[in-house]
């Protein structure tokens, strides 16, 4: 598995020279000489100013030359760096220990056993304070995580601890090397499934835990890892059973009831999820992911003033927290206060709002000065909250291209010629691919607004069918898919198009066709065809200027990584055109072009012409589709909620000073998006 080079700035990357160093610091720690252990810290903070390991390292030898206040000062640099680094809270609580402040000493030691359960040494030092300060009750819960440490091979502890704070490599070599030695372990099985959901290697770590149940059914906390992959591959039904039954056995247990109401919402059953946040935030109101939660399915269902006033509750909670207001940046149609827009630029400023916060402000403020006019000053965080984003990001826009070129060498029309009629006959399926921000939820809504037709929501199965024909150590530099489609058979390119009607039944009704809206699809056509050869495609398109900047705007709950540079995102809709032209030519009349401003213009037209290809009667909902009450989940919910509107066609002319490096990309894009 490719996998990218460690930070030095971060973290301490494993066999490098900064390693090296950071192993002759603690040896001289260890070895008493603090002072020049601290000296060799220090210079090698000039070179790797935010290096968790060496900051660490400073304040430890700080301490133990009695310089406290110093290396409180530094642990205080440390957590606004890495406060999810478990091994600062301990030192900090050393230090408190020092000062002889046993309520801080245990606030400390908490924060960072909450983090990382796999510290003995700091349980230790709870029991210990614990019994100090006369709280008997709570000093035995300590001594029970220290018997329970105690019981487990130092290894899985060891691992179990790098893992905690987020070194995933060295955690998972040291757990698949005692597997190796032990075979199965049931600590350790459940442990490398947590690494591959960490990971994002959620077929593995379904597999292992299916292995863990097997050996051990009563293991609740396997069970709802198992629950939680269930859900993250987008099997609610399958992850709501299993919560049914943890809940069954502890029904208080908020865990397990806040990941249901996450199923029933993944289901699109956001009646019945808006209830169960409710009643959880009954116990926590001032849980600002409860309330964000019960906002984003309100807006989901249309009950926008509810949305609203849940969003303002969860900034309302926490000033700082990012979501909240990009969350009403996202509606669209909200405008902020002064007030709010105040607060915005407060947060965004101040040095402790986490990263993740700081981008979503930055996108919140750019909307918001754009609806003001002032576009300069939107233009200001547009760009600073997608340096942001990219600066976090691992996309590479060569492996697309890549895989690109080989969607073309492999898929020819001869290939399609070989495979006629070989997948599932069935014509159930409309498929709305293209780039996001290109109307693909204005065709969505108007095709959903007819009595035939089933909307549903983005589904992830053709791209997890792609992840499991690229393989499990799938090389991006060197794919196996497109090219692993060559050897399958008739049979099974039956079976998966007979997997894929299966998989998708749970989100529809008694409808004879339902919509699939994942718009990276485009990039699987040759897929697609293969197993459902009788599925309708329509692709959405939009001007490439338009399209790219709205994307630019636009911040994604996950993916579509390529829309956080003008670079990137020209690069990907030159991308897509080449293969969808490639698609029109080995596939001719196979799949419908829809572009945005066409639909604009000529609304009944192009309402036609899409009923038409895909074999409806027309009905006039589908121009009224405004008045379609179904659940909407993407950032165009709230506009295909009104009558079509124009004014988002040429938007991108507000800022067109600072696209110049957009428009050259683009180059001959610009005039062939439409041929």
């Amino acid at each position: 598995m490719n996998r990218p080079a460690a930070d030095p700035n971060v973290a301490t990357p494993p066999s490098s020279p900064i390693e090296t160093e950071v192993r002759r610091v603690r040896e001289l720690s260890a070895g008493g000489h603090a002072e020049a252990a601290l000296a060799a810290a220090m210079e090698l903070a000039t070179r790797v100013p935010e290096n968790r390991d060496v900051l660490l390292l400073i304040a430890a030898n700080q301490r133990q030359l009695n310089r406290v206040p110093d290396a409180l000062a530094t642990l205080d640099e440390l957590e606004r760096l890495h406060p999810r680094f478990s091994r600062l809270y301990h030192e900090r609580g050393c230090c408190h220990v020092i000062l002889r402040d046993a309520p801080r000493a245990i606030d400390a030691f908490l924060r960072g056993v909450n983090i990382n359960p796999a510290m003995p040494q700091s349980w230790a030092m709870l029991e210990r304070l614990y019994r100090m300060t006369g709280d008997e009750a709570n000093a035995a819960t300590a001594a029970e995580h220290i018997a329970i440490l105690a019981k487990l091979p130092p290894d899985v502890v060891q691992a179990t601890s790098l893992f905690s704070d987020g070194d995933l490599a060295p955690a998972e070599t040291l757990i698949r090397a005692f597997l190796i030695r032990h075979g199965n372990h049931v600590e350790a099985m459940r442990l490398l499934a947590r690494i591959g959901i960490a990971r994002d290697v959620l077929d593995d770590a379904e597999l292992l835990l299916e292995a863990v149940l097997e050996m051990a059914p009563d293991y609740r906390a396997a069970r709802h890892d198992y629950a939680l992959v269930l859900i993250e591959r987008h099997k609610y039904q399958q992850g709501r059973d299993e919560l049914e039954k943890l809940l069954r056995l502890d029904p208080d247990n908020r865990h397990y009831r806040t990941l249901y109401a996450t199923a029933c919402v993944g289901l699109g059953e956001h009646a019945r999820a808006i209830p169960l946040y409710r009643e959880l935030l009954a116990g926590a109101p001032r849980a600002a992911d409860l309330h964000l939660s019960i906002a984003h399915s309100l807006k989901t269902i249309g009950r926008r003033d509810e949305a609203i006033a849940s969003y303002r509750a969860a900034a309302a909670v926490r000033p700082n927290f990012g979501d909240a207001y990009w969350s009403l940046a996202n509606l669209k149609t909200y405008r902020f206060l002064d007030a709010e827009i105040a607060q915005m630029r407060a947060a965004e400023a101040a040095p402790e709002t986490p990263l993740i916060d700081r981008h979503h402000l930055c996108f919140a403020l750019g909307k918001a000065f754009e609806d003001r006019g002032d576009h300069a000053e939107s233009w200001r965080y547009y760009e600073r909250g997608n340096a942001l984003k990219r600066s976090e990001s691992r996309y590479r826009p060569e492996i697309i291209e890549n895989n690109t070129r080989k969607q073309i060498e492999v898929c020819t029309g001869g290939f399609f010629a070989a495979r006629r009629d070989q997948g599932a006959p069935n014509n159930d399926p409309i498929f709305i691919v293209g780039l996001p921000r290109s109307g693909s939820t204005l065709l969505e809504q108007i095709l959903a607004s007819h009595s035939r037709v089933e909307g549903t929501q983005e589904l992830s199965d053709i791209q997890r069918m792609v992840l499991a024909l690229q393989g499990r150590e799938p090389d991006l530099d060197n794919p196996r898919y497109p090219g692993s489609l060559a050897g399958l058979s008739p049979e099974e390119l039956r079976g998966l198009g007979d997997k894929y009607l299966a998989d998708t039944r749970i989100y529809r009704t008694d409808k004879p066709h339902f919509i699939d809206k994942m718009p990276n699809n485009f990039r699987h056509i040759g897929l697609v065809h293969l197993i459902l050869p009788n599925a309708k495609i329509i692709d959405a398109r939009r001007e490439p200027m338009a399209c790219c900047f709205s994307n630019f705007k636009q911040l994604f709950a996950n993916g579509q990584e390529f829309t956080y540079s003008l670079e990137d995102i020209a690069r990907y809709y030159r991308t897509y055109l080449e293969l969808m032209r490639h698609w029109d030519a080995v596939l001719p009349g196979r799949v419908l072009r829809v572009v945005h401003e066409d639909v604009v213009l000529d609304l009944e037209g192009n309402v036609r012409r899409l009923l038409d290809f895909c074999g409806l009667e027309f009905e006039s909902a589908c121009i009224d589709f405004h008045k379609n009450a179904r659940s909407v989940r993407t950032a165009s919910s709230e506009q295909v909620r009104r009558p079509i509107f124009r004014e988002g066609l040429d938007q991108w002319r507000h800022y067109a000073q600072w696209l110049g490096p957009l428009r050259d990309a683009l180059g001959d894009a610009l005039t062939r998006y439409h041929d």
